[in-house]
């Protein structure tokens, strides 16, 4: 091994090694793809304008990835994150996506996902500890 330096990232080191995999995979990719990335961000506001609930999700290629969706625990169970997940399915069918997946963990909404089509693909026992960790996906 050569003698370099192994340095804590700042930001904008960061920021560099990920735009140097970005352009590494963008190379393996068909050109029709190559350039579909796309954030997909709702919420749900209340009469005061209040946030309640909010989905953040990432148009991937061919795929949209769900990274986080929350609803305030005193507005569950109203439909809040089935009305969000909708919306981003109905996104993914209308940009000819072939799926939807996500992760989440056993204290959160498996169970929600279940309910909404989406099926296990992956699962980690004792992450974090005591809990399982999720991975889901959707084909459209």
């Amino acid at each position: 091994m050569s003698n370099h330096n192994l340095n804590t990232s700042t930001a904008e080191d960061s920021q560099y090694v990920r735009q140097q995999l970005i352009a590494y995979n963008a190379s393996h990719i068909s050109t029709e793809l190559r350039d579909r990335y796309e954030e997909l961000n709702f919420h749900v506001k209340n009469e005061a304008g209040e946030i309640v609930a909010g989905i953040l999700s990432t148009l991937c290629w061919n795929w949209i990835e769900i990274d986080i969706l929350w609803v305030n625990p005193e507005q569950r169970q109203q439909g809040f994150g089935s009305q969000l997940l909708l919306e981003v399915e109905q996104l993914a069918r209308t940009k000819q996506c072939d799926f939807v997946m996500l992760n989440t963990f056993s204290f959160q909404a498996p169970e929600f996902y279940k309910k909404h089509g989406y099926t296990v693909t992956t699962v980690n026992q004792n992450a974090p500890t005591g809990h399982t960790h999720y991975y889901f996906k959707k084909e459209l």
